[in-house]
């Protein structure tokens, strides 16, 4: 069952006698209870149209609907009725510095008509939830960024949405402190039910926590679906430039120059399968060498999508034999030109001697 559906949603923004098309015919659905994720590089238009979904912007076009009712319109009380349902979290924490975290989860109880004689319990409740009891009586300023954020989340929980939106929420935080945030939002969703829409450029994030994704540039959606299969298999140029920023490796280029004859391949398998045994096999059948260069592997959820770069060596009549059973083998298959690795590793030694 479908929560949140966007059809058809466009915005239009005019500044300084020009028009900008932040968000250009967007469809998409998110499914009750799922981590849905909207990737893209900066500029892309995700905050715009994450944005839509509570209507902190108006779609321009196109209609907006949440458990299957048409929210485009709404105002007034019924808009504060609704944005009660959709808990919001900001990149920057957005905290009210001169009061106490216990304060900071008041304000939004307050703000959403919580019965006042249930706010100690829910105050205690949320920052139990989060993992900060004894902060209670702490000032924003003491806390570091993933305490910032947990509050964030608290606060964020404070009216038990069903919908919680998450704007780059882990983007200023560090690896260690990103993952802790990751896990308690995964927590949340399985626990509470909630269904957790979040925005980011990270595919850190987008690999341990979407259970589908939107891919966004310039407005546009250009892919969505399953995250493994919309990561190891990218049909649009800007999937698959978010892939390889990500996943793409290189021969280290001080290896170059000492580099055997032979041919180097870059090898990719994802799914189940894996590549040390079909690299055993072809060696041993046809007599050549394979020697690992550089290898990458990252797991979305628990698949794996796998990269690597060899040197396939040996006798000049086996090699393309060896080399077209490599090729049959693998989800992709790429020769690089050692030439223009060669020419690469010049460049940056001349770079190097100009900054000199």
């Amino acid at each position: 069952m479908s929560v949140i559906e966007l059809n058809d949603v466009s915005v239009t923004f005019h500044e300084g006698g020009r028009t900008v098309e932040a968000v250009k015919h967007v469809s998409l659905n998110v499914e009750k209870g799922e981590i849905f994720g909207i990737v893209g590089f900066s500029g892309a238009g995700k905050s715009t149209l994450v944005r839509t979904i509570n209507l902190l912007e108006r779609p321009t076009d196109g209609n907006v609907s949440i458990d299957g009712t048409d929210i485009t319109g709404l105002k007034g009380t019924n808009l504060r009725e609704l944005r009660k349902k959709i808990g919001f979290i900001f990149q920057g924490f957005s905290l009210i510095t001169n009061v106490t975290v216990g304060k900071n989860i008041e304000f939004a109880l307050k703000a959403g008509g919580y019965p006042k004689a249930q706010w100690s319990n829910r105050v205690h409740e949320l920052l139990e939830l989060v993992g900060l009891e004894s902060k209670i009586d702490s000032y924003p300023s003491s806390l570091s960024g993933g305490q910032k954020q947990r509050v964030s989340i608290a606060r964020a929980l404070a009216n038990k949405p069903e919908i919680l939106l998450c704007d780059e929420a882990t983007s200023a935080l560090d690896l260690e402190t990103t993952e802790g945030i990751l896990a308690l939002l995964q927590r949340i969703n399985r626990e509470l039910g909630i269904t957790i829409v979040f925005i980011t450029h990270q595919l850190d994030v987008a690999k341990q926590i979407f259970d589908r994704v939107a891919v966004m540039e310039n407005g546009v959606v250009v892919e969505q679906g399953n995250t493994f299969d919309v990561f190891s298999t990218p049909k649009h140029p800007t999937t698959k430039a978010l892939v390889e920023r990500y996943l793409g490796i290189q021969v280290p280029p001080q290896l170059v120059p000492s580099l055997p004859d032979g041919t180097i391949v870059e090898l990719r398998y994802k799914g189940d399968a894996a590549l040390e045994p079909l690299i055993s096999r072809v060696a041993q059948e046809y007599g050549v060498s394979i020697d690992v260069l550089h290898a990458n592997v990252e797991y979305f959820r628990s698949q794996a999508i796998g990269i690597l770069i060899v040197l396939v060596s040996g006798a000049e009549q086996r090699l393309p034999q060896a080399l077209d059973d490599l090729k049959t083998h693998v989800f992709g298959y790429r020769e690089l030109d050692r030439a223009k690795l060669a020419v690469a590793v010049e460049s940056n030694g001349d770079d190097g001697e100009q900054e000199k």
